[in-house]
């Protein structure tokens, strides 16, 4: 098997990062987000992946929610990139910090009018009685705030995965699979193959 091209693995992922951005018709940021109780059991969803960099891979959600009390429980995540036109994915593993508010403010900031009245009518992931219920407490919200001027809730707010391993996946013919994964130790990143 040929040898990694990259010893670094955020060079590599931003390079498929861009070839996904040009040729997937929705979504090239979405991801599975993987997360797990105190106890292990396991739960996954599709998020968006919001910024990225050297630190690691930044979504947003409201921290009252599944995911959140899961996060908040068992603060280690995986994530998963599958970009179907490439025939790639990759995976991502490590553990969990927060956000500065900061950057959760700047970030809030950029969002729609609506979706930021959402973060304060959503109850995510408590049982809704009725669609109604959920469109009541949205137009309580605009009612609460008429104009742009929409403070970020203080339940909401964004995650960062810092990486201790990654994988990159390229699919070939007959299953024979081309898999390059980047370890962690410290400040060093270590990349080798692993059969298909």
């Amino acid at each position: 098997m040929s040898q990694p091209e990259t010893t670094d693995p955020f060079a590599q992922f931003d390079s498929w990062f861009a070839e996904a951005a040009r040729s997937e018709p929705n979504d090239p940021n979405a991801m599975t987000l993987a997360t797990s109780t105190a106890d292990g059991a396991p739960s996954a969803r599709i998020v968006l992946l919001k910024g990225h960099d050297a630190r690691g891979f930044v979504f947003y959600t409201n921290t009252l929610s599944r995911k959140g009390n899961e996060l908040a429980a068992n603060p280690r995540a995986a994530l998963l990139f599958h970009w179907k036109t490439l025939q790639r994915q990759i995976r991502v593993e490590g553990a969990i910090e927060p956000v500065t508010d900061a950057e959760a403010d700047a970030y809030y900031a950029t969002r729609p009018r609506i979706s930021r009245l959402g973060a304060w009518a959503s109850l995510q992931s408590q049982t809704l009685p009725t669609r109604a219920l959920l469109e009541q407490r949205l137009a309580e919200t605009d009612h609460a705030y008429p104009g742009d001027d929409i403070p970020r809730p203080p339940h909401w707010s964004g995650y960062r995965v810092i990486p201790t391993r990654m994988e990159f996946w390229r699919a070939a013919e007959f299953r024979l699979h081309d898999r390059t994964v980047f370890t962690r130790d410290g400040s060093n990143w270590t990349a080798g193959k692993l059969f298909p």
